[in-house]
């Protein structure tokens, strides 16, 4: 007999998850379009790294605000603030008339990013049921892939538009054709107002309702997930139990230390994925196909766009059957491999007489390890480590340490390149890649299979043992 409604979970999750469309779309396009800003404002040096940073910079500050509306105003309404930020930034970003007000806008959107990289991955986390959990999270991370393809190919045709589009209309004459960036930037304004809209189809989490005392409106809405009463009974009794006896300070849970633990791992798993070389690849791929001798460097980021999205399919498919730390296991193992060899690649293409295919041929591999690991895992992870009642404040936590060190990599990637040189920056990522490898193996438990309220009790225990010590 049929107890869940799975179609109308997954209805749920993608809702959600195009939120991450979004994040991918707003992070990736501004690699095609750097040179004609730069050109249009006669940036400098400066000022160029302020234009790729600034979107970071509110990201970084969404992500510090996203855990805190999240838990006090519920996980849908913050979705709806995201969504209205994207609509806003991409608007602005077509029609900016000077410098600063561009950066205004991806501001705007970088604040949209980071408060949808906190609270998309919760919502799909607590609607979900147990045995689809991964899967239903990882469509979060998929939506993000297509975003970065999506970006690539859109940069790409309009590029390729405005050398012959002809438009009689002034505004769209200037926005695809005299200054093509406005159109990059501006055409997420489209699927961020779709996301506005679509947003209105679903409800509030019922998890985030019961913490809020409103247990007729969660029984509404499992009722909706589960067919069976008794179902709908037990998951809103085993999430009861979990937050009862809890203080009302959020902080004070966080410092419990068991919780506290948990925390930390988080912090440590999101900011150390980001120096294991993902995003110095996604922002910088095309100088660093540049400078490994391709002629098309742009067709080549079309590449990993198009690798990364298909391997976060797969991905999708099998991280609740594999299991979080087999995925880990070989995909980082995997990373340190791809890694050293474009290293060597390097260091000894020319002595070697190397081809550029076998470089873009470990490159890519290297997209696939980490796109089937750990770029599908840590929104899972982060999203199923916390209790129920402080999950949106512990991930904005792990979310803000995520974005720094993603600021940190788009900052320091250019200055590696220069003094560490290719070689040695490919090396750091791949020693980089250990310490990951090690907190999975002796710090993480496998969550597969677990309900979010096991996991919960998991780390409360570790929270006794340590008492009791």
């Amino acid at each position: 007999m049929k107890t869940v409604k799975l179609g109308y979970v997954f209805f749920l999750a993608i809702v959600a998850a195009l939120g991450g469309l979004l994040f991918g779309y707003d992070t990736a396009v501004i690699s095609g379009t750097i040179d004609d800003v730069v050109a249009q404002f006669h940036l400098d040096v400066m000022q160029q790294g302020w234009y790729v940073g600034c979107a970071l910079i509110g990201s970084i500050c969404g992500v510090a605000i996203a855990g805190i509306m999240s838990d006090r105003l519920g996980r849908r309404p913050t979705m709806f603030i995201s969504a209205a930020l994207f609509t806003l930034s991409g608007i602005c970003c077509a029609i900016a008339p000077n410098f600063n007000f561009l950066v205004a806008a991806r501001i705007v959107g970088g604040l949209g990013i980071g408060i949808i990289s906190v609270v998309a991955p919760v919502y799909i986390s607590e609607i979900s049921i147990t045995r689809y959990r991964g899967q239903l999270v990882s469509l979060y991370q998929l939506a993000v892939t297509v975003g970065f393809l999506a970006a690539y190919v859109v940069n790409y045709l309009l590029l390729n538009f405005s050398h012959t589009g002809h438009f009689a209309n002034n505004w769209l004459r200037l926005i695809f054709v005299g200054e093509v960036w406005r159109g990059m930037l501006g055409m997420e304004g489209i699927p961020a107002l779709f996301f506005l809209i679509i947003l209105f189809m679903i409800p509030e989490s019922p998890r985030w309702l019961i913490t809020q005392n409103k247990d007729e409106r969660a029984i509404t809405i499992f009722s909706k997930i589960y067919t069976r009463k008794e179902d709908v009974e037990k998951q809103v009794a085993d999430t009861k139990s979990t937050i009862a006896g809890e203080t009302k300070s959020e902080w004070k849970q966080l410092l419990r230390p068991g919780i506290l633990k948990a925390v930390i791992i988080g912090v440590c798993i999101a900011i150390l994925g980001q120096f294991m070389g993902v995003n110095a690849v996604l922002y910088y791929g095309p100088s660093m196909f540049k400078d490994a001798g391709m002629s098309d460097p742009l067709f080549c980021q079309v590449l990993v766009g198009i690798v990364n999205m298909l391997t976060t399919v797969l991905a999708t498919f099998i991280i609740d059957r594999v299991g979080r730390h087999k995925l880990i296991y070989y995909g980082v193992s995997g990373m340190i491999l791809c890694l050293i060899m474009i290293a060597v690649y390097f260091a000894f293409h020319e002595s070697w007489g190397l081809s550029v295919w076998f470089m873009l041929t470990f490159f890519l591999l290297y997209v696939f390890c980490c796109a089937v690991s750990i770029s599908a895992v840590v929104f899972v992870l982060l999203s199923e480590m916390y209790p129920n009642s402080v999950r949106g404040l512990a991930m904005s936590i792990a979310g803000f340490a995520l974005w720094i060190g993603t600021y940190l990599i788009g900052q320091l990637t250019p200055w590696m390149l220069e003094n560490l040189k290719p070689t040695g920056t490919f090396l750091l990522f791949a020693v980089m890649c250990v310490p990951y490898i090690l907190i999975m193996w002796r710090c993480v438990p496998e969550t597969a299979g677990m309900s979010l309220e096991d996991i919960e009790r998991y780390w409360t225990k570790q929270d006794k043992k340590m008492t009791l010590q």
